[in-house]
């Protein structure tokens, strides 16, 4: 069974774009951080399904282009910022096998034939795996954005970590945009990142518990004002099932706390 991890992803196109964030350590420690992503499973995944924070559909829909582009889905950058390639192969039979899985569960599915990875997958997997040789599909989140139904989202996708699949949610721990280099954020950042990382490591039956109500964690809408960036988490955690979670990264990014995730050996 391959571990799940959830990962914050830094913001647009960092770090292959110098943004200027005026903390230097604390990016460089998030970037050697997801550098270490691609070892997290003991054995080379033959595959990745990826939850990035950046796609919303009404039903949880998978990419099937066995080839997918790039999806530039940040704005306001350097012209660099959108030749940033990442040519990971798609996975249709893995994106059919999600959707077979999710529709056991009771969910109605979808598919698309033409998105492509949005930054949310790219900027974290260019640096986990640089050759990008290891094929890649993009799961939605589900409008509404109900940690419960991510949660069962994710218990639906479990059997994947038998089959060589390495389950990845994307997002940030704290996103705030307003907080991001604002020295006034931290100590609130720090507050419910601390709720996180307590909450991560308790047994599993708990730890969901919480999660269902992480709006009511200190700090937390002042951390998520809305909570697109940490249903990622839900999702993984869903799918580790009965294994224990384990804090995997903490510190700064762009002055604010944040933290990865590791469910699983």
């Amino acid at each position: 069974m391959l571990p799940t991890v959830y990962v914050p992803h830094g913001g647009g196109p960092w770090p292959f774009v110098e943004l200027g964030s005026g903390d230097e350590a604390g990016d460089e420690a998030l970037a050697a951080y997801l550098r270490s992503v691609g070892q997290v499973p003991k054995t080379r995944p033959k595959a990745l399904l990826v939850i990035s924070a950046h796609w919303e559909e009404a039903v949880p829909t998978v990419t099937t282009s066995p080839r997918p582009p790039m999806l530039y889905d940040y704005y306001g950058f350097p012209p660099e910022s959108y030749e940033i390639t990442w040519p990971a192969p798609g996975d249709p039979a893995l994106a059919a096998r999600v959707r077979s899985l999710l529709e056991e569960a009771g969910f109605h599915t979808a598919e698309d034939p033409v998105r492509g990875f949005d930054h949310g997958t790219f900027v974290p997997l260019k640096l986990a795996y640089p050759e990008a040789e290891v094929p890649a599909v993009q799961l939605s989140l589900i409008r509404g954005l109900d940690p419960a139904e991510h949660l069962r989202l994710g218990r639906a996708l479990a059997p994947l970590r038998g089959e060589g699949v390495f389950i990845v949610g994307s997002g940030m721990s704290f996103h705030n945009m307003r907080g991001f280099n604002d020295p006034r954020a931290h100590p609130i950042s720090e507050q419910f990142d601390a709720w996180l990382r307590e909450t991560a490591v308790q047994a599993p039956a708990e730890r969901d518990a919480r999660l269902t109500q992480w709006a009511r964690a200190p700090a937390a809408r002042l951390s998520q004002p809305r909570e697109e960036h940490l249903l990622p988490l839900m999702v993984v955690a869903g799918a580790a099932g009965e294994d224990r979670g384990a804090v995997a990264y903490s510190g700064r990014y762009a002055g604010v706390q944040v933290s990865g995730y590791q469910f699983g050996a």
